[in-house]
């Protein structure tokens, strides 16, 4: 599969789109799903065009990691959380939507299932005061 300039993340990169940043450094970029499985559901992307794992350079994907890794405290912390689920998915048949490659951060609680991918997007206020909480917790505040 060749990558495709206009993917909703690649427009998102260019500002073409709005989200609701949460984090960016000179490589990689995180914001939060419109369509979370659960409050402060977080996607990070490279900046670099990929697919998926099977044409991401393998230096890209160790900064990808790495900004996963970092934002993976932040996320729980500041969504109160007991753990996190970090998803990947690759094609279609796994159950890549976006084809850019791109990590899922999902703060977990013992007692509360996943909400279902319906589709729906979540309010903009809601998704806003989320990624406020992660920007805050990335800073240290």
């Amino acid at each position: 599969m060749t990558y495709d300039d206009n993917n909703v993340f690649a427009r998102i990169l260019r500002g073409e789109l709005p989200c609701h940043k949460v984090y960016e450094d000179d490589e990689t970029f995180a914001f939060l799903d419109i369509m979370p499985r659960a409050d402060g559901h977080t996607l990070v992307i490279p900046k670099a065009p990929s697919v998926s794992i099977f044409d991401t350079p393998p230096d890209t994907l160790c900064i990808l990691l790495r900004s996963v890794q970092k934002l993976a405290p932040a996320v729980r912390d500041a969504m109160a959380a007991e753990g996190i689920l970090i998803q990947q998915f690759n094609e279609a048949a796994a159950g890549q939507m976006v084809f850019h490659i791109h990590f899922h951060i999902v703060p977990r609680w013992s007692d509360v299932a996943l909400k279902p991918h319906t589709g729906e997007m979540e309010d903009s206020e809601v998704l806003e005061e989320n990624a406020g909480k992660i920007r805050d917790a990335i800073a240290g505040t």
